[in-house]
């Protein structure tokens, strides 16, 4: 994600995501609503990623205009880090991605399409856990490169990469080393070698200027980022469906309420994926708050 366009967003990014971050993230600090909570406080997470930092604003301020109390605690890191959180009753409140949050818990899963993912995951969930209905909304991650890679080597899907002769690297959080959809998958779908450049940033700014500045051939940069489109980024195709499909899915714990529940679904049945790629634009490219972003879109949906 020149002073020209790419510079800008690698700045921008970089402010967004110090304006969305909160200190301490596995901290106790609350925000209560006005009103006795219907199903007792609800602890609010998100990982270490501007976008999901707003979908779990969103759950909050929805559980709040219902009369539950909430506490945040947001920018956690990835899933290594949140999920034993989750597991160990720390958190009830988390935007997770179907098709990611399916293979980290069963490595041998073959569903992919939502609705297929949505049912496996029902049947390896750890007890005392359950997953709400997705949404439209979805931020998957990606092989992307730039438009000059992507025209010298004549590269615009996964099935391209065979012919490329060239040693290939991409620049992603060093876990994508063992994902399904990493390199180990690449070689087995595509029969591609990839190495992983290390860039701890959940494919942010610095993932993007490691690729813009060519210190990484491909980047793993999630799909509804705006540095797509401001970097004329090239998003390779998948035709063989190595990245599952990952609509935005609420993980939630035995704590949280029918009342609960229907706050959060509200909030997934109205967010379409131009919604969720118009509110990280608002972060990256206007450097505005999780808080202002999520009241504001929440306002206009009447969900607030």
């Amino acid at each position: 994600m020149s002073l020209t366009r790419r510079g800008f967003a690698a700045l921008a990014g970089l402010a967004a995501l110090s304006a969305c971050s909160t200190s301490n993230p596995l901290s106790s600090t609350s925000s209560a609503a006005t009103g006795a909570s219907s199903s007792g406080p609800l602890v609010v997470g998100s990982q270490q990623y501007y976008s999901n930092e707003i979908i779990a604003e969103l759950y909050a301020q929805v559980l709040e205009k219902a009369g539950i109390t909430v506490t945040r605690q947001y920018q956690i890191g990835q899933r290594e880090v949140y999920l034993p959180e989750i597991i160990g009753g720390k958190i009830d409140v988390f935007p997770e991605y179907n098709g990611n949050l399916l293979q980290y818990l069963d490595k041998t899963a073959t569903a992919t399409d939502s609705a297929s993912i949505q049912a496996a995951l029902t049947k390896v969930l750890p007890s005392g856990l359950r997953v709400l209905t997705p949404a439209a909304a979805n931020d998957q991650d990606t092989y992307t490169t730039t438009k000059a890679f992507s025209t010298q080597y004549g590269v615009t899907s996964l099935a391209d990469l065979g012919k490329v002769t060239k040693s290939l690297t991409i620049a992603a959080n060093s876990e994508f080393a063992t994902r399904p959809y990493g390199p180990p998958g690449l070689k087995t779908l595509y029969g591609a070698t990839v190495s992983v450049v290390p860039v701890e940033d959940g494919g942010g700014p610095l993932t993007v200027k490691a690729l813009t500045d060519g210190k990484a051939d491909f980047a793993d940069i999630y799909s509804a980022s705006p540095s797509i489109v401001a970097n004329n980024l090239v998003v390779l195709e998948d035709p063989k469906n190595l990245i599952l499909p990952q609509n935005v899915v609420p993980l939630v714990s035995s704590k949280v309420s029918s009342t609960a529940s229907a706050a959060i679904d509200k909030v997934n049945a109205a967010l379409s994926a131009d919604d969720l790629r118009t509110l990280n634009s608002q972060s990256v490219t206007q450097q505005k708050k999780s808080a202002d972003i999520a009241k504001a879109w929440l306002s206009a949906k009447g969900l607030i």
